[in-house]
């Protein structure tokens, strides 16, 4: 049998405790309230313009498999720092840079495992920039998640949808891929 001082003495430490929880969890530190920024969604149209190959590429091969000498095939890797455009005209308004890992990760077909920084240069998202990261399939409508962002678009998600409008040239190859982007940032 437990003495009852000792039973008391459990009993009001335990009531001790749960006042202090109680009074710790309903005032703030502070003394002020956090509110969250409220969320927003922004839709982005643009192109983006990559060149393969011939004196003005913006994207190379790093590694080719032993063996392989194309970027096509299986275990390739690539780098690229490409342009975001307003329009599919190579001369249409510069709004950003592209710049980009993607591995040949597919066995059966090219199939590319890409990360881009979307890097905004102009405009009203100048400074700012998006991570996307996804499956390529440049004969596919492909989707990709946006996984963070920088500047207006700090804590980013979101995904892109994309397809490849242009291709051009077979030793100087100029790819044109539409994009649409949405955007969920505070």
């Amino acid at each position: 049998m437990i003495p009852a001082s000792v039973c008391m003495a459990s009993s009001a430490y335990f009531l001790f405790l749960l006042h202090l929880f109680a009074f710790a969890n309903v005032a703030p530190a502070s003394g002020h309230v956090y509110a969250a920024p409220k969320e927003k969604m922004t839709h982005l149209h643009f192109y983006f313009h990559e060149i393969y190959g011939g004196p003005n590429t913006t994207t190379i091969t790093v590694v080719n498999p032993p063996g392989n000498n194309s970027f096509n095939n299986f275990g390739s890797i690539g780098v690229g720092d490409n342009m975001l455009r307003e329009g599919p005209n190579p001369s249409s308004k510069l709004i950003g840079r592209a710049q980009e890992l993607a591995v040949q990760a597919s066995l059966e077909s090219p199939a590319y495992l890409s990360a881009f920084n979307f890097v905004f240069t102009a405009g009203e998202y100048n400074g700012s920039s998006i991570s996307i990261f996804g499956r390529a399939v440049l004969t596919e409508t492909m989707e990709r998640g946006i996984i963070g962002g920088t500047g207006k678009f700090r804590m980013a998600r979101g995904y892109t949808i994309s397809r490849l409008i242009r291709r051009t040239g077979t030793t100087e190859i100029v790819l044109v891929v539409e994009y649409d982007a949405y955007i969920f940032h505070y």
